[in-house]
Parts: C-alpha cells; sequence; structure tokens
C-alpha cells in the first residue's frame, strides 16, 4: 500500500535518503582506497615520502599488511553497501508497496555500480600514488579500529584454505619489487619506451642474485694453463703470447692449480734480474716463478654471482677458479665475466678474434656454436629456451636428446629444430636452429 505524497515525503524520508548518499560516498572512499593503494607504486610512494610527503609514508606503512589492509576495506565496503541497500529497500517498500523491493534492487544496483565502484576506481587507477598519499591516513585508522574483527576473519579463512591444502604466509608481500621492475621494463620494451639494450642490461643486473658462477664460468678445456715445472724462458714467452693477464700454474697434472701468475708481477721480476748487478736476459733462466705467482683462490660453482662479485671488490682480484662439490676443478671466472652478464660481450686489442658464435643464414636458420650459453642466445633473439637443465645449446641438445648425437641429426623440442652440423669429438662444436 503506498502512502499519499504529503505523507510520503517527510522528515523520515529525506533523513534516510540522505543517510543512503552518505554511505554512497562512505563506498566509493572503500573502493577508491582499495584501489589506489594496491595500484600505486611502492617505488613511486618511497620517492614521495623521501621529498616530505606525510601521506606517501602512511601509505607506505598501511601496504606493509596487505592482507590487514584488504580485509578492513572489503569489511568497511561491505557493511556500508548492505546498509544502504537495507535503507533503500525499507523506503521503496514504504513509498511503493511489495513492488518497491525490486525497485531498490534495481535502484541500488545501479548507484553503487556507478558512483561507488566503477567511478572511484577509474580515478584511483589514474592517479594511483596520489590518491593513495591522501586516503592513508583514515584508511590507518580504520584498519587499526576494525583490526580485532579482521583478525577473527584471517583465521576463519586460513583455516577453510588448510582444508584444501592451502597454506598462507602472512610475511609474504605482494609488492615483489624484482618482478615489478621486471614487469615493467618488459612492458615497456614491448611498447617501444625502452630500448631492448637497456631493458637486457636492467634485467641482467637485477637477475644476478638467481645465477650462479657456474652458469658464466670458462670451463676448464678451454682455460689456459702454464707447467710450473717448464723453465722461466718458456714460461715467460708463455705469458707473452697469451691475451690474458693472470695465467694459472699447475704442476703435474691440470687439475692441480698451484699458483696464478700476473704477467706484470713477471716482468717486474724479470726487469729486476736484467738490471741487476751481474743481470743479462740469460738470468731469467735462474728465476723461480713460485716466488712470483700468487696463491691460486678457488670458489664453489654454486656461489651466486652477486655474492662473488662482493667477494671479488672485498679482496681486490678479478679472478677466481672454480671447484665442485669434491674440488675438482671446474674452470675459472673473472669480474669481466659477471659484468658481462648485464653490458654484453666486453672485447679489448688483446682478445682473440674467433667466429662469431650467432650468425643468421639467408634461409632464415641461425647457425649456432655449441659453446654459446642458453641466456645469451634468449638475450639475442628474445627466445625463451629453459637453461634449468643445461647451460649451453650443446648441453640442451644431449639433454633432450639423451645422447650425443651425430652431424646431421635433427630434433624438435620447445618449439624450435635443432640439426647438428659439426662435431668435435664428443662435443657438438656448431648446430643449426629454426623456430618451428
Amino acid at each position: 500500500m503506498t502512502l499519499p505524497a504529503a505523507a510520503a515525503f517527510d522528515l523520515a524520508f529525506w533523513i534516510s535518503a540522505c543517510a543512503i548518499v552518505a554511505l554512497l560516498v562512505v563506498s566509493a572512499f572503500f573502493s577508491g582506497s582499495e584501489t589506489a593503494l594496491t595500484a600505486a607504486s611502492r617505488p613511486s610512494l618511497r620517492a614521495r615520502a623521501d621529498r616530505g610527503d606525510r601521506g606517501a609514508r602512511a601509505a607506505l606503512v598501511v601496504t606493509e599488511d596487505s592482507e590487514q589492509l584488504i580485509g578492513s576495506l572489503l569489511l568497511g565496503n561491505n557493511v556500508v553497501n548492505i546498509f544502504a541497500a537495507s535503507l533503500a529497500t525499507a523506503l521503496m517498500t514504504r513509498l511503493f508497496g511489495d513492488s518497491g523491493v525490486a525497485l531498490a534492487t534495481l535502484v541500488m544496483t545501479t548507484l553503487v555500480l556507478i558512483f561507488s565502484e566503477v567511478l572511484p576506481k577509474t580515478y584511483a587507477i589514474t592517479l594511483p600514488e596520489a590518491v593513495a598519499a591522501r586516503v592513508a591516513r583514515p584508511v590507518q585508522i580504520l584498519t587499526r579500529v576494525l583490526t580485532p574483527v579482521v583478525s577473527l576473519v584471517r583465521m576463519i579463512v586460513r583455516g577453510i584454505l588448510m582444508l584444501f591444502g592451502v597454506r598462507t604466509d602472512p610475511t609474504k608481500q605482494v609488492f615483489r619489487i624484482h618482478e615489478e621492475i621486471a614487469g615493467a621494463l618488459s612492458l615497456g620494451e614491448s611498447e617501444g619506451t625502452v630500448a631492448k639494450e637497456d631493458r637486457d642490461r636492467l634485467l641482467g643486473a637485477l637477475d644476478l642474485g638467481n645465477r650462479t658462477v657456474e652458469e658464466v664460468m670458462r670451463h676448464r678445456s678451454q682455460v689456459e694453463m702454464i707447467d710450473a715445472d717448464a723453465g722461466p724462458d718458456v714460461i715467460l714467452t708463455a705469458v707473452l703470447a697469451s691475451p690474458h693477464t693472470r695465467v694459472p700454474l699447475y704442476k703435474g697434472e691440470r687439475e692441480n692449480v698451484v699458483g696464478v701468475l700476473h704477467a706484470k708481477d713477471l716482468l717486474r721480476a724479470v726487469e729486476k734480474v736484467v738490471r741487476g748487478e751481474d743481470g743479462n736476459f740469460s738470468s731469467v733462466r735462474e728465476l723461480d716463478v713460485m716466488k712470483i705467482a700468487m696463491k691460486p683462490y678457488f670458489v664453489p660453482e654454486t656461489t651466486p654471482l652477486d655474492e662473488q662479485m662482493r667477494e671479488f671488490l672485498k679482496r681486490r682480484t678479478h679472478f677466481a677458479l672454480v671447484v665442485d662439490e669434491y674440488g675438482d676443478l671446474r674452470g675459472l671466472v673473472t669480474l669481466e665475466d659477471i659484468l658481462e652478464e648485464i653490458v654484453g660481450e666486453i672485447t679489448d686489442e688483446f682478445d682473440v678474434a674467433r667466429e662469431a658464435q650467432l650468425k643468421r643464414t639467408e634461409t632464415g636458420d641461425y647457425l649456432v656454436d655449441g659453446t654459446m650459453t642458453i641466456r645469451d642466445l634468449n638475450r639475442a633473439m628474445d627466445w625463451q629456451l629453459p637453461d634449468d637443465e643445461a647451460n649451453t645449446i650443446a648441453g640442451l641438445v644431449i639433454h633432450e636428446a639423451q645422447m650425443i648425437p651425430t652431424e646431421g641429426q635433427v630434433f624438435s623440442f620447445h618449439g624450435f629444430r635443432f640439426e647438428v652440423i659439426s662435431r668435435k669429438e664428443n662435443r657438438i662444436a656448431r648446430m643449426k636452429i629454426r623456430p618451428l
């Protein structure tokens, strides 16, 4: 039964109408706050806080516990929306009778969708850091007030999840800095705002902690060594002929490294002998090379690259020999090898010219050196070949084929066609790769 117009629009009507409008505004505040605080970049908030923005500093604090934040905002938003819908239903029923329930549902759905959800969230996503800084303080007060209720809700939710075998980590943050930066760089490169070379350098620096020495070292089969028992004149000739400044010395077998000879140390010793009172060039044969050599520095093959780089800087050295868990020599790593993971290949006038590891043919295939690392190939071609089981392209083919392929054999896996072009002994020297 509907009321007369004069009785319908009385004081109670206007109080209820104003209350509904106020509740919609509060609901809009909760929706916008949730979007702004979850979408705001913590590095941007940190920059604003460093410039003296107290709101940004409060936003950093309130977003530390994302579960508490989301729980408080959702609780407040749902309570407000349900209360507003109840008031609207009572008001419409009073005006239009039983049909007022359907009318209240339609009207409130439209008002909540437009004014309490889409509008505030669109505004918040447009200016997330600015909005987050403005709403952080009242939201901080709200989370403190609702802490007991939200804590109870969290316990119930975690208990239900545990029944399904899902365990939550309360210390885990939603905002992962590395993933956020990597995603932004990849998105920027795809949109053309970030150069591929810049993206590769920045991602290489971020990824140092996830890479190990084993992945960038020079294998022992490629390490240039000198027999410490050879004559000093022979060693001098070998050092001068080498493109490397530091050369490992071994005795008996190559696994038995006894020192590392620096070219400058050797030349200083030679000058001292030659310029002595009885010195002449033939006196070099009496030089004791082991007294000049430095003590070898060994590192485990599982050492992360960022940790090894810090160790190089701390020790003020650029050269280390890599050993496995049994203490056997695996290869060597230098500071330059680690820096190349960031800036790419570094060469100088003394580096020996070698055939390019990657070359495109006229048919669209790629000729690839078997020793080329999977990581370098992925960076050069923007491919996604897995490097979990092998470091080099040859190692990947051997792992997938479960055999040492012969020349001419063809394999297809991971969306690529691999053809073995040449093989040296048991090593794949060169292959042809084509995306399928």
